[in-house]
């Protein structure tokens, strides 16, 4: 015969909670379980990090280098929504217009994943990602099913947007640049021309001129900023994590411990109920009736202790007081069989088995494979009363 434990694998979805979160307290409803606030969805941008002005401003440019770069990655954007929408028309028209249209989807998912790793390496911005589809292979293998399809309206949305917010960010800048070193150019010749438009010849045209270039190099930072919120807010719609979906499932993830903890709560208070009826029937009662005949036995001693009626009524109720108290014992025993042993708190499940085998009438052997520390309690209680029971 030989008893094994081992640890229980269980979804993580269902793991125990502390103990801590089931006491109760005054003006507790032990019914309704706690729940931390979450915010339903991550800022936009992310605040400066951590490193005062140096931070803010290193952080500033990785902003206004994510809308520059954007300027790529909205080319390639456009390109594959256009591609897809010639495969669409080719389709409708000849039907070979799969070939075309088919890694025009999986070009554009491609380039979701990649934008999502640039939004958190510029922006520090986790976006998420959606959950894994459920449409058929075949939907998965033409690109039909909804991530993919959610990725070629994320390609037409960014490439507009892009071109739109890279080209206005990138002239922006130059522009600010050019200006704010206006003092320099001019000294080199006899007025200095900005971008073939305007020519800046005086004194205070070159002030105005290094005026505007410093404010747009100091404003850029924020300018960037809105740009990239809206890029932001177009992934994490279209491509980023399912806010809804999320919200369902924590929905659900609270019912379930609510359940679960209205279950345990209920089992505790049978538990307790089972316990304190156990001893009023059994041990109680024998207890009971080994008072009873100790008194009798004491009250014939002292009545005539050298009596041999009283003698022998007086060895009757000492072996029937013997009796009851054997009978408390497996009585004591058989409650107790419900109640977590001390060596198992003290020393885990390992020593609660092997003391219990050790107890047993036949020979019994005890080989365990438990990870490395203490399993959690009520895993630990589980598996003892599993491995203790009838």
């Amino acid at each position: 015969m030989s008893a094994d434990t081992a640890h229980p694998d269980g979804p993580p979805d269902l793991e125990p909670v502390g103990m801590a979160r089931l006491v109760r307290s005054p003006g507790d409803d032990p019914r309704v379980a706690p729940v931390e606030d979450t915010p339903a969805t991550a800022p936009v941008l992310p605040r400066a990090r951590e490193g005062g002005p140096v931070g803010w401003l290193l952080e500033a440019w990785w902003t206004i280098c994510y809308v520059v770069t954007g300027l790529f990655t909205a080319v390639f954007a456009l390109t594959l929504a256009g591609v897809a929408i010639g495969g669409f028309a080719a389709l409708l028209g000849m039907g070979a217009g799969v070939l075309i249209l088919v890694p025009a989807l999986w070009g554009s998912f491609a380039l979701s994943r990649l934008e999502r790793h640039r939004i958190a390496a510029f922006l520090g911005v986790d976006i998420g990602e959606r959950g894994p589809s459920t449409a058929p292979a075949w939907r998965r293998v033409l690109g039909l099913d909804e991530a993919r399809l959610r990725a070629l309206g994320w390609a037409g949305l960014h490439g507009l947007w892009g071109l739109i917010s890279s080209s206005l960010g990138l002239v922006l800048l130059v522009t600010g640049v050019l200006l704010a070193t206006m003092p320099l150019w001019a000294w080199l010749g006899d007025g200095v021309s900005i971008m073939g438009l305007l020519r800046v010849g005086s004194t205070l045209e070159l002030t105005v001129a290094w005026l505007i270039g410093v404010a747009l190099v100091l404003g850029m930072p924020w300018i960037a900023r809105g740009l990239a919120s809206v890029d932001v807010v177009l992934a994490r719609w279209l491509i980023g994590e399912d806010a809804q979906a999320r919200l369902r499932e924590m929905s659900e993830r609270v019912d379930t411990l609510t359940t679960t903890r209205e279950d345990t709560l209920d089992s505790v208070e049978a538990e307790r109920r089972r316990i304190e009826r156990d001893l009023h029937d059994g041990p109680q009662q024998r207890l009971v009736s080994i008072a009873m005949s100790l008194g009798l036995a004491r009250d014939a001693l002292d009545r005539d202790p050298d009596d041999p009626e009283a003698a022998r009524r007086v060895r009757e109720l000492l072996d029937e007081a013997h009796s009851s108290s054997k009978d408390a014992i497996t009585e004591m025993r058989q409650v107790a069989r419900g109640i977590v042993p001390p060596i198992l708190t003290d020393r885990g499940l390992d020593a609660a088995v092997s003391a219990l085998a050790a107890r047993s009438p036949v020979p019994v052997t005890v080989s365990s494979r438990l990870p490395a520390g203490r399993l959690d309690p009520t895993v630990e209680a589980i598996a003892y009363f599993s491995v203790s029971g009838p």
